[in-house]
């Protein structure tokens, strides 16, 4: 009996401890931005290139966030994207990317007026050197890059901020998994 007594008390102050630490230790939202902004370190040698307006009649993706759709790996499998899919789409707080295995196309969004711009560093699994596609275009707009990337290669992309005054990268930052550059996966 007083052995019965002892597991429930220690399950009752258990539970009362992990109820009061989830309540005191909420993570943040990842739309809200951090109250100090935090800097990001750049590898040495990052190509720092300005992304120009998607050209007239491109069909741009969404800045909408994105509702959690089921995924099928077999239907993902069989059918091959569409030439103007835009694979990999990663957001942060204030940014959004993805990229366009049809033309190697990088695609930043900026998602908040805050005075800093959406960044979207793109990385290789072959040894390029990494470089950034940053949106100055302002607050709901899309810019592109257009960059050459071996067809039997992957890419990965690094969601930020860069507040161009300062030259500097901030967090959030959210990575995408590796994109097939044909985009066959």
């Amino acid at each position: 009996m007083r052995e019965n007594w002892r597991i429930k008390v220690s399950v009752v102050a258990g539970a009362s401890a992990l109820a009061f630490s989830a309540l005191m230790a909420a993570p943040a939202v990842a739309d809200e931005a951090a109250d100090s902004l935090q800097e990001v370190q750049m590898p040495a040698g990052v190509k720092i290139v300005e992304g120009l307006a998607p050209v007239a009649g491109a069909d741009a993706p969404s800045l909408e966030p994105e509702a959690d759709a089921p995924f099928s790996a077999a239907a993902a499998a069989k059918a091959a994207p569409a030439a103007n899919t835009c694979l990999g789409s990663t957001a942060a707080y204030g940014s959004k990317g993805c990229f366009q295995h049809n033309g190697d196309i990088v695609w930043a969004g900026d998602t908040q007026k805050d005075g800093m711009s959406a960044a979207v560093g793109v990385y290789t699994d072959y040894g390029r050197a990494a470089e950034v596609c940053i949106n100055k275009l302002g607050v709901n707009t899309w810019a592109t890059c257009n960059k050459d990337y071996r067809e039997t290669g992957n890419v990965r992309l690094r969601v930020f901020r860069y507040d161009g005054d300062t030259g500097k990268f901030y967090q959030p930052e959210t990575w995408s998994g590796w994109i097939p550059v044909d985009g066959k996966y």
